[in-house]
């Protein structure tokens, strides 16, 4: 389980990256060195309002005197850009979690491909960055809707891994498209994928790389954000701890994290969407029915933890590790 503990930080600056995304400098309060990270790591940003969202790292993981993150103000919003854009000002001290690593490099790599889609570039910077200092090989493509779109644009081009990018705008010419079944046609031993952006940008990338022949131990992804696939089969259920064997009932219109909540039984949750990883929960018996983008597809075919924020069950009891 994940800890509870966090960091006290104070937004130092506060700036308009691109239209309709800010970046935020965040400080320790008492000038303290942050916990390292590493690239591709995020942090959990508890929001006024008692909301907590994921915001990936994007400044060089050699600094230890501050974490840099960008946020795009989405019309979607369920409530967590908007409080950053609106309520969160400099000066204002915010409580976040110790970084975390669910989308890190793979040291063994022969190269590495790394596609970024709008926002999703946060991640994928840093981990330019870091294969640049490395001195790995590796090529990036960064997609956006147009180039006012496109944050930390003068950071890459001012880079010394700039001839490695290609930029692709969705309103440019024709032929600065991406040609995604031209890049990814021909999968090569050593060769890994990352890929992180809008859901529709990364599942067009993740099909078209599998229907190529992709291994699914060189695809590498993080979702921001997704939109919980419900279904006119889902069905009440039961789960059952396993420390006390107490079974609790799942209304067909509940969550499971929302019905364990309602008998007192707390699981920490974040994203609410399956994206982070915060609620996985091992399963000891019975079928889950997976419905997050957290897990890769060995994994949810294992059966043996799932995401209790959007999934549910195929069989009538889940046996919980609770």
């Amino acid at each position: 389980m994940p800890s509870t503990a966090t960091l006290s930080v104070r937004v130092a600056r506060k700036a308009q990256e691109a239209t309709d995304i800010c970046t935020f400098e965040l400080l320790g309060v008492d000038g303290a060195a942050l916990p390292s990270f590493s690239a591709g790591s995020h942090v959990d940003v508890h929001l006024p309002g008692g909301l907590t969202r994921q915001y990936s790292l994007c400044n060089d993981p050699s600094e230890t005197h501050r974490y840099l993150i960008a946020v795009l103000r989405d019309p979607a919003t369920r409530g967590g850009s908007e409080a950053m854009h609106q309520q969160v000002q400099e000066g204002q001290v915010l409580q976040i979690s110790a970084p975390r690593n669910h989308f890190g490099l793979a040291h063994d790599a022969r190269r590495s491909l790394l596609l970024a889609g709008g926002i999703g570039v946060t991640p994928i910077l840093c981990m330019a960055e870091r294969l640049a200092l490395t001195g790995a090989e590796f090529a990036m493509h960064y997609c956006t809707r147009s180039r006012d779109r496109a944050a930390f644009l003068q950071r890459i081009t001012a880079s010394r891994y700039a001839s490695r990018v290609q930029l692709h705008f969705d309103d440019g010419a024709a032929d600065q498209k991406l040609d995604l079944v031209a890049l990814l046609t021909d999968p090569q031993a050593g060769v890994h994928l990352y890929v992180c952006g809008p859901k529709g940008f990364m599942d067009a990338v993740l099909k078209t790389a599998r229907e190529r022949g992709w291994p699914e131990s060189q695809l590498h992804y993080e979702f921001f954000g997704a939109e919980v696939a419900r279904s006119d089969s889902d069905a009440g259920f039961e789960v059952q701890l396993a420390s006390s064997g107490r079974v609790i009932a799942v209304a067909r219109d509940q969550t499971v994290t929302q019905a364990l909540s309602a008998a007192g039984v707390e699981v920490m949750t974040s994203c609410e969407q399956g994206v982070c990883g915060t609620c996985l929960t091992r399963v000891l018996s019975g079928v889950p029915d997976h419905k997050d983008m957290y897990l890769t597809p060995e994994e949810q075919a294992a059966n043996d933890q799932f995401t209790p924020c959007c999934s549910r069950a195929k069989t009538a009891r889940l046996v919980l590790d609770l």
